[in-house]
């Protein structure tokens, strides 16, 4: 074989390998954010999904690396661009815009997060009945940009019309009452069960209590394929049903994993509005 051939064929090999090297290459990105108006450790949340990115970087043959991501605009600019393989989102309306135009796709929801509602918090002494008597008053409410605070809106929306309320938006879900205890604000809005049971033991009422939205959504860029999005959606479902995975939940601090349609959620998000 001639020196030129055998330069065009070792060039010709090298190109394979290099091809080979990046379809395997890099770690795969595993977005994990758990919502804004709760306190979050970055830290303790890698050592939380440890062992499952272990899990998922032997199924899907590339490391997995757990990036937390506790800041929305940063969330919805690395879905946006598809920065993220995979990605595990408390605020179901981030979840929902990356289907429905940033190319992802439901692997799985979150066992007990399919009920997440916002309640709207009033006084004891106060003298509104319906969401309808809010319409002179002004609401206090978590980050503008959580999950709750969507789903106060499109709740308002509904019972009010277009005309927004005048909103207090505050970091915080345990926050809120301060600003309903000191009448700063007629009515607030929390999604935390700890907050409005808390509020109730003490005397308030809650006033009325929107439809319930699925949050915290497992979801897979397209740059996966199909056939490893099926295996992602397998592995999360099943995690309940061995001891192994049952232990890899308890670090999440969730029941399980289910299968779910993401039709209906982004059916979902076009009354949230997104």
């Amino acid at each position: 074989m001639s020196i030129r051939k055998c330069l065009c064929a070792l060039a010709l090999w090298l190109g394979a390998v290099a091809g080979s090297a990046w379809a395997q290459g890099g770690p795969l990105l595993f977005a994990v954010n758990e919502g804004v108006t709760y306190r979050v450790n970055p830290v303790a949340t890698v050592e939380r999904f440890r062992e499952i990115s272990e899990d998922l970087s032997k199924l899907l043959k590339r490391p997995v690396k757990v990036q937390p991501v506790t800041d929305y605009k940063e969330l919805a600019a690395g879905l946006a661009e598809q920065r993220y393989d995979l990605a595990y989102v408390h605020p179901a309306h981030h979840s929902i815009r990356a289907m429905t135009s940033g190319g992802y796709h439901l692997v799985a929801l979150t066992k007990g997060f399919t009920e997440y509602k916002a309640s709207f918090m009033v006084r004891g002494d106060s003298t509104l009945k319906t969401l309808a008597d809010l319409k002179s008053g002004k609401i206090g409410a978590p980050d503008e940009d959580s999950i709750t605070s969507v789903i106060m809106r499109a709740t308002l929306r509904d019972a009010l019309g277009a005309q927004p309320l005048p909103a207090t938006y505050v970091k915080l879900q345990e926050a809120v009452p301060f600003m309903i205890e000191n009448n700063f604000v007629a009515a607030g809005v929390s999604a935390s069960r700890a907050v409005v049971k808390n509020w109730q033991d003490k005397g308030g009422k809650v006033l009325a209590s929107s439809k319930p939205v699925p949050i915290k959504h497992m979801i897979a860029s397209s740059k996966l394929s199909e056939a490893q999005r099926a295996q992602l959606t397998s592995y999360f479902i099943e995690l309940d049903q061995n001891s192994e995975g049952k232990k890899r939940l308890a670090a999440l601090n969730v029941q399980g994993f289910l299968v779910s349609d993401q039709a209906a959620l982004i059916g979902l998000g076009k009354w949230l509005s997104i």
